[in-house]
């Protein structure tokens, strides 16, 4: 079972909202569309549903072109941020509906409302109406309905949202082997990178309506083909600087050189971007392989047990995550060492050259 998408494109008075998409979905997988508000993840769901109908291309699902086929005669379940539940009947109701529908027997029925129920924690609440629950328990209580049906196909956009942080990171943990279990192919649009890396399988990262990479999660974090998706996927975003490689140093900054050590060795010499991410920048040296950034420091923002450091070097705006409190005054001088082999290498035009060296030695 697959679903394919074969450049597909959505466009809306004279804009694109998608570009020529191609994705093949394979059965039994976790796939997260990844990107900011407006990247065109809620539209290319849209076209994977039938709801819309694409500019261009076909939507093939187990080899049959279904591109015109209404969302009705689809083995598609849906479940939205904004959660949508029928008022007037119960939770119980609710979850069993889509069987009624398809006409399941009363006794199947109760046997996969009340697992449903059990895994949603709803079972409490199975004969209460939807506006006496709690935002976070109507969600869920959608979650529910969309598990029973047993869909081909389950598309769930920004689902955790409204919920609570426990309520969140517990779920996260069960959707995947839920839907692993059912053999669906599973599509869950999300902003956060930390979201994608936690849930897992494949993600597509998505910048203005493009899907720029896709592919395993963890393959796609640690070598991202081009500085966008190295953006799109990293939280905070991946910090960048320019580098001159001549030989066997590296020029950056006002003036600043350093060894072309890890990925910067092999460099042909010319310039370049480097990209580092937040985690990797350190208050003290990491031995002799790095690069040191002379920095000013804007502003700091403690979590509790992490410290973000917005810098300014040279012109160039980076961010640092620091483990600890960390209190400093507002403009003064830091220095900040990066280990070379943290360092990803880009071209000038945005595209990977060589993925930083702990990646390939992984």
């Amino acid at each position: 079972m697959s679903l394919v998408l074969e450049g597909v494109s959505k466009v809306a008075e004279g804009q694109h909202h998608v570009y020529p998409t191609d994705l093949t979905l394979e059965r039994g997988t976790m796939n997260v569309l990844l990107g900011p508000t407006l990247s065109g993840k809620t539209t290319l769901m849209r076209i994977m549903a039938g709801l819309d109908v694409p500019a261009t291309g076909r939507v093939l699902w187990e080899g049959r072109d279904v591109t015109g086929m209404r969302v009705q005669d689809r083995k598609v379940a849906m479940v939205y941020q904004q959660f949508i539940n029928y008022p007037s009947m119960t939770v119980y109701d609710n979850i069993a509906s889509p069987l009624r529908l398809m006409g399941v027997s009363r006794a199947e029925i109760d046997r996969r409302v009340q697992e449903a129920a059990a895994l949603m924690q709803l079972t409490p609440l199975l004969q209460r109406k939807p506006l006496e629950l709690s935002g976070g328990q109507q969600q869920r209580c959608a979650l529910a309905r969309a598990l029973v049906k047993n869909a081909g196909l389950v598309l769930l956009d920004e689902p955790l949202a409204n919920l609570d942080y426990k309520l969140r990171e517990e779920l996260r943990a069960e959707i995947p082997r839920i839907f692993e279990e059912s053999g669906a192919i599973f599509v869950y649009a999300t902003t956060e990178p930390e979201e994608a890396l936690l849930l897992g399988g494949n993600v597509a990262t998505m910048w203005q309506g493009e899907v720029t990479q896709f592919g395993p999660t963890p393959q796609v974090y640690r070598a991202p083909k081009d500085v966008i998706t190295a953006r799109v996927i990293s939280d905070p975003p991946m910090n960048f600087t320019r580098i001159t490689k001549a030989g066997n140093k590296v020029s950056f900054g006002e003036g600043q050189v350093a060894a072309a050590k890890g990925a910067m060795a092999n460099l042909p010499d010319g310039s370049y971007r480097a990209g580092f991410r937040p985690d990797h920048l350190h208050l003290r040296a990491q031995g002799n392989d790095g690069l040191h950034f002379r920095c000013t420091l804007k502003v700091t923002e403690i979590t509790g047990s992490e410290t973000f450091m917005h810098l300014d070097h040279a012109g160039e705006s980076y961010v640092g995550l620091m483990h600890g409190v960390h209190h400093l005054e507002f403009g003064q001088p830091i220095e900040v060492w990066l280990d070379a082999a943290h360092v990803h290498v880009f071209a000038e035009s945005g595209q990977l050259v060589a993925p930083a060296s702990f990646v390939q030695a992984a």
